[in-house]
């Protein structure tokens, strides 16, 4: 029974020190993701600021995994350049240790005041300064982990069981660093595992060097969620998590064999033998990150060979030619015709939807997430793009062209969002519930899915042409479904008086999909506003003046 009690004391506290590390990062997240972000992506444009960018993120989140996933995201839309990317996680690395080695102080004393200004803070409207103090709260139960910590090992440290096990952990260190990586894996955090050590350490049953041993699997561990969460990232992506745990694992291996020379030098040293888990910690990231940070050039060729890049097929083409950026008639000409690529892509995610709803066929709607995601990476690919076109400036004609371009892959990406958070789960769930539209609502429907694809076809028209007859016939016909829509919606308000039962159980999807046709619509007809302007065929407002 006694061993039930100590294991839930000790669970319960390594649960508590995960919660506290994830309260930190929200809490930080909410108050300034948005700073850190901005940040992060614009302090990588040399070495050294990339790693100090690392450290203070990670500092910041109190969670070096966050970091690799936000800087994986970042090279997978060309914010970061690969090469820095790399030095950001050994910043990251370092900031993760010295976090142990803060937390290590001995600081449990003020964690009451923490909690308390914490709570204080987060009842206030601000949503900054409730962020900042959800990671108050993060940090006071990070310290107060590690007293329950203490309390819940101290009887573990006396038992002849543990003796047994480090011992043998002790004659085979491969084996230990296998076992404390397993941990970090599980745990999802090389932090919490330090501080485990460190709570197990502290009265000097365990050897140092066993110590270090668990603390590089740590380390090696703590590398290996961020490669787990990009596993279907694209290849940029995931270069970037491989890299850190190719860093970490060469290290690892390298700092295995001195394992003892590092005990001889921690045990001569005026450091704390309680905190020599952390103090270890540290070391190992500083040594890595001043070995490595020489060498990214070299790890990106390597994950480069690793991870190549899929030979594209027809679906992976892309018109975007940066060669072609300092001449800014081929570039717009690419990035139109990339953009003619997103509007075709929405049209055959328009079909898919109009195809399940008539055949109520579930397996047709499969593929939109699928090409909804396409959809977003092509389009941002292009904001991306239009923004280096003519560094040295565009003509006035050119600018214009390059903003309608943007304006257009954003109208496409908005149709594409509504098709895939709206009309695709609504279908969805009418044919999961087994319902049916009445045979009038099916064809008035069918009837607004039919002139939509045909008005994203003759937006593509118009986009290349540039043709303002088609332009006023594309916002004429945006009325004439402003029309159908609200007379569809008038009828089946009639259904639902004369108590037709089908209408009745179809009745918010039927709605819902007027409503979301209607607004893929009116983007739709967006693309005609700067051409009818131009030509002087729009008006600033549609009120009428009152006389």
């Amino acid at each position: 029974m006694e061993s039930v009690v100590i294991s839930i004391n000790l669970f319960g506290a390594v649960a508590l020190l995960l919660f506290g590390l994830g309260q930190v990062k929200d809490g930080m997240t909410r108050a300034f993701g948005a700073r850190l972000r901005l940040g992060l992506a614009a302090g990588t444009r040399g070495g050294l600021r990339s790693l100090i960018a690392g450290f203070i993120a990670t500092i910041a989140l109190q969670s070096s995994t966050a970091t690799a996933l936000m800087v994986a995201s970042f090279v997978e839309k060309d914010l970061i350049v690969p090469a820095m990317a790399q030095i950001v996680l050994l910043g990251a690395n370092v900031g993760t240790a010295t976090t142990a080695w803060i937390v290590a102080l001995g600081l449990g004393w003020i964690s009451p005041m923490l909690l308390l200004a914490g709570v204080i803070l987060s009842r206030t409207k601000s949503t900054r300064r409730q962020g900042a103090g959800a990671a108050l709260v993060g940090v006071g139960l990070m310290l107060l982990s590690l007293h329950l910590l203490s309390a819940a090992t101290d009887p573990i440290r006396q038992s002849p069981a543990l003796g047994l096990f480090i011992t043998m952990l002790g004659n085979a260190w491969p084996v230990a660093l296998i076992f404390s990586a397993v941990l970090a894996v599980l745990a999802s955090s090389s932090l919490a595992i330090v501080v485990l050590i460190l709570s197990l350490a502290a009265n000097g049953g365990i050897d140092t060097s066993l110590v270090i041993v668990l603390v590089l699997g740590a380390n090696l561990g703590g590398a290996v969620p961020p490669v787990l969460a990009t596993l279907k990232a694209p290849a940029a992506a995931r270069r970037v998590t491989l890299g850190n745990l190719i860093v970490r694992a060469i290290g690892c291996a390298a700092a295995l064999p001195l394992a003892g020379y590092a005990a001889d030098f921690l045990e001569i040293s005026p450091f704390s033998h309680a905190n020599f888990a952390v103090d270890a910690h540290l070391l190992f990231n500083l040594a890595v990150a001043t070995i490595a940070w020489p060498l990214s050039p070299l790890l990106l060729r390597a994950t480069t060979a690793l991870l190549p890049e899929k030979k594209g097929g027809e679906d992976d083409r892309s018109y975007l030619d940066n060669h072609d950026l300092n001449r800014p008639v081929a570039a717009l000409a690419g990035a139109s015709r990339e953009a003619l690529m997103v509007g075709d892509l929405v049209e055959r995610m328009l079909m898919q939807a109009g195809d399940a709803m008539r055949d109520n066929d579930l397996s047709k709607l499969a593929a939109i997430s699928t090409l909804e995601g396409r959809v977003d990476h092509i389009q941002h690919g292009i904001k991306v793009y239009v923004s280096k076109i003519g560094q040295h400036g565009l003509s006035d004609k050119d600018h214009r062209r390059a903003m309608d371009i943007v304006e257009y892959a954003i109208n496409l990406e908005h149709i594409g969002d509504i098709i895939e958070k709206g009309i695709r789960r609504e279908i969805a769930k009418k044919i999961n519930l087994g319902l049916q539209f009445s045979s009038d609502g099916k064809t008035e429907l069918e009837h607004l899915f039919s002139i939509t694809l045909d008005n994203i076809r003759t937006a593509q028209t118009v986009f290349a042409t540039q043709n303002s007859d088609l332009a006023r016939q594309l916002v004429e016909v945006k009325e004439d479904v402003r029309r159908l829509e609200k007379q569809s919606a008038e009828r089946h308000l009639q259904r639902l008086r004369d108590g037709r039962a089908d209408s009745i159980q179809t009745s918010s999807v039927h709605l819902d999909m007027l409503r979301d046709l209607k607004r893929i619509n009116a983007h739709i007809a967006s693309v005609a506003h700067p051409i009818l302007d131009q030509s002087g065929l729009l008006s600033e407002s549609r009120i009428k003046q009152a006389l």
